[in-house]
């Protein structure tokens, strides 16, 4: 802890000088304290920037969110939605946003047709992409999920084509990944939805809606990839 100046002025006789009263404060140096890293989990609507500014009109995270100093961990594209974590701590941030933490993130995505055990395969095994390999993912097909509120505005049904819903299990970050990657297995996404990464998920957050973490779940999860 140091002390300010007016306390390193202290006279010897009892913290008087002469006549007068010499008022001591003691600042507390905040480099000694703990860091205390705050992450907030945001329920990105469909349509919105990860980011706080836009050149061209675009809403951005201004738009629903008031705390200042904090940053997304990952992207999410403009047309996805679903968790975004948002921190004031740049090694948490970065924790979060490296495959190398596995911090899985977990994605529920509606592809246009009726996807097959063969694509299903093919993502559990890599796909090839423009930029490489993709790490294996789990994948499985799921039924619509409940839980997932309604997007506005619903995407475009096409009488003749059915849709299904997949879920993608991912570690990787790689920009417009889960699009790219249900399209190369032949099915491309109309709605994404990213449910959770790591432990924290979505689940109980409407469309704009955001909560912070306790410290201690933050602080349980820098130690447990330190």
């Amino acid at each position: 802890m140091r002390r300010s100046f007016a306390a390193r002025l202290r006279s010897a006789d009892d913290g008087k000088i002469g006549n007068a009263q010499v008022l001591i404060v003691l600042t507390v140096n905040r480099e000694d304290q703990p860091r205390q890293m705050s992450l907030l989990l945001f329920n990105k609507p469909y349509q919105v920037l990860s980011q706080f500014t836009s050149t061209d009109g675009k809403k951005t995270l201004a738009d629903f969110l008031r705390v200042p100093q904090v940053r997304a961990a990952g992207r999410l594209d403009y047309d996805s939605e679903g968790l975004l974590l948002l921190t004031d701590d740049g090694l948490l941030q970065s924790r979060l946003a490296d495959p190398k933490w596995k911090a899985e993130k977990v994605y529920l995505a509606q592809v246009e047709g009726v996807v097959d055990d063969s694509a299903l395969a093919k993502l559990r095994d890599g796909v090839l992409l423009s930029d490489g390999m993709t790490i294996p993912a789990q994948a499985a097909r799921i039924d619509e999920p409940d839980e997932i509120w309604s997007r506005d505005p619903p995407i475009r049904f096409r009488k003749n084509i059915p849709t299904s819903w997949i879920r993608l299990t991912i570690r990787e970050g790689r920009n417009r990944q889960v699009r790219r990657m249900t399209a190369a297995v032949g099915f491309p996404t109309l709605r994404l939805v990213r449910w959770s990464v790591g432990s924290w998920a979505v689940e109980g957050l409407q469309p704009g809606e955001s909560r912070e973490v306790a410290r201690a779940e933050v602080a349980a999860f820098m130690s447990k990839s330190a």
